[in-house]
């Protein structure tokens, strides 16, 4: 089953690849985590020089069947006959497909995998959420347990593979998601000072950053509740929310920031967050549940020093002492003293950013591990 050429012809299974529009009313992001990761590994695998297609639903009348977005093959799979679809694309357009790559748990990739096995050619699953670890308690789950490959963006979900779905350790890679270091550099103190003055902060001031959907399981009230107390400690210094989401939410924040001498910013939701990873110090994390975080890891590249629970993904690159620091759930007066401490000590808060920025970019940066993921995706 081993493929010997380096170019590979990928198929990449995703449950969604949101168009349209990029809020749902609830004011959430309407694209997840996966679906990125999905985009960004097809991009980097092209640049290897594979060709991927992406197969995901197809959910608005208006959106093409297939198209290509920018190298990517997007095929857009009709309800309510997918499966039959996949197969008649499989014998007609796309029977060339070298290797399947899952994202997730979608329904209709088991017949992705079903043909996988029937033509012998290798398929991996990823799961980068530990609510999607399965069970073989379904005809679905069932076949998603015939994969030749598992990868677990977290130490976690490698656990659960094998725990909750019964996986051959043997078959199971724990790999992160990945990132482009180069997009989120850690800044010289010279670039960093002149990012702030566009901002108007004081070059001395302390700056925290907390980047994340705006909705309860991202820690928000630890947010709200710990930021006055550092205010009282150290009143320079600058807190920037960035992110949207729930209305309810971003208004408790804005009262706190006029609360707290509008010494936090609220700014919304951005595209490109790296404007604001430029001008910290700290990441405020204190998210309930995760994997591995996408904007955790973004910040450390970034190097600022992350302060987040003792959560998932979270344990595998937030080493207490040594890349940041963890804190209970919801403990907010633990993370006020965090930040005061790091505020209070900036030389070890610059050590520990630099152990953070260095340790991301040896596990997480796309050069370390696409090529893992090309290979296990061969065999």
């Amino acid at each position: 089953m081993l493929i010997k050429r380096l170019n590979m012809h990928i198929g990449l299974f995703i449950k969604d690849f949101a168009v349209g529009k990029k809020f749902s009313k609830d004011g959430l992001p309407t694209k997840s985590g996966a679906e990125f990761h999905g985009e960004n590994h097809a991009k980097q695998l092209i640049k290897r020089g594979n060709e991927v297609t992406i197969f995901a639903k197809k959910k608005y009348w208006f959106t093409k069947a297939r198209e290509n977005l920018d190298g990517i093959d997007l095929v857009r799979l009709h309800a309510p006959f997918r499966w039959l679809e996949i197969i008649l694309r499989l014998l007609t357009t796309h029977r060339n497909i070298d290797a399947f790559y899952i994202i997730g748990t979608p329904k209709f990739a088991v017949w992705a995998v079903l043909w996988a096995k029937l033509m012998n050619k290798p398929v991996t699953l990823a799961i980068t959420a530990k609510m999607e670890i399965f069970k073989r308690d379904t005809w679905r789950n069932k076949i998603l347990s015939l994969c030749d490959n598992y990868i677990a963006t977290s130490k976690e979900i490698g656990i659960g593979y094998s725990e909750q779905g019964g996986i051959d350790k043997n078959k199971v890679t724990v790999l992160p998601h990945g990132l482009d270091s180069n997009k989120y550099p850690a800044l010289s103190l010279e670039d960093k000072e002149i990012a702030r003055q566009k901002h108007g902060i004081d070059k001395n001031a302390m700056v925290v950053v907390f980047c994340a959907r705006i909705v309860a399981d991202k820690g928000i009230a630890t947010v709200v509740k710990s930021w006055p107390i550092v205010h009282k400690a150290h009143p320079n210094a600058r807190l920037f929310v960035v992110g949207g989401g729930k209305q309810d939410l971003l208004d408790e924040l804005k009262n706190m920031a006029k609360a707290t001498d509008n010494s936090a910013v609220i700014v919304g939701e951005v595209d490109y967050p790296q404007e604001y990873y430029q001008l910290g110090d700290i990441y405020l994390f204190p998210s309930r549940h995760e994997a591995l975080p996408t904007s955790l890891i973004e910040a450390m590249s970034s190097g600022l020093t992350p302060i987040t629970c003792r959560i998932g993904g979270c344990e595998d690159v937030v080493i207490d002492n040594e890349t940041g620091f963890m804190e209970p759930v919801d403990d907010y007066e633990a993370f006020a003293n965090r930040m005061i401490y790091l505020m209070d000590n900036p030389a070890e808060c610059k050590r520990l950013s630099e152990n953070a920025h260095n340790l991301v970019y040896d596990y997480c940066d796309y050069s370390n591990v696409i090529w893992k993921l090309e290979e296990i995706m061969k065999s």
